[in-house]
């Protein structure tokens, strides 16, 4: 089975930078970028809801981290594709849960290197990510479960604790 998150990532972006050119919504956006592969695949279209939806519902409460871990640059002077990135890896990171953070970093990392225009814009969307995912985890709203997400720490004790 074949995996497109990468590509549903790169569609979801395209589609965040269609409706910040044209007068449309989200879904019509991203619905003329998607290919046949990916409709197709009921876990690939599963996972294209998920984070589509979590962008439409919480861009508000996005757009706020991101503004207070950007300072000194308003919203409308980042690039946009840049405050996509980060857009769509911060709803990742908060609302897929079986998405390690780290992956979501590392993703939207190597997006930037695809599309942006700056060599300097997978730096920027690295910086600003960890900084907002260090508060979110001392704020204990990361809330993550599922295979390569449990906490070293705790399963080493596991392991040291005698069964009964």
């Amino acid at each position: 089975m074949k995996t497109y998150r990468r590509q549903i990532r790169e569609k979801i972006l395209q589609a965040l930078y269609t409706i910040e050119l044209r007068d449309t919504d989200i879904d019509s956006a991203a619905g003329w970028l998607m290919t046949r592969e990916i409709l197709d695949d009921a876990n690939a279209m599963k996972f294209f809801n998920i984070l589509i939806g979590s962008i439409k519902e919480h861009m508000s409460e996005i757009d706020l981290y991101i503004s207070n871990h950007t300072f000194n640059w308003d919203m409308s002077r980042i690039a946009i594709i840049d405050k996509n990135i980060l857009r769509m890896a911060l709803a990742e990171i908060l609302y897929c849960e079986d998405i390690p953070p780290k992956v979501s970093i590392n993703e939207a990392i190597e997006i930037a290197k695809k599309f942006s225009s700056t060599d300097k814009s997978s730096k920027f969307v690295n910086g600003i990510l960890d900084a907002i995912f260090n508060e979110l985890k001392t704020q204990g709203k990361i809330h993550k479960n599922g295979r390569g997400l449990i906490d070293h720490s705790t399963a080493k004790l596991q392991k040291t604790e005698p069964e009964k």
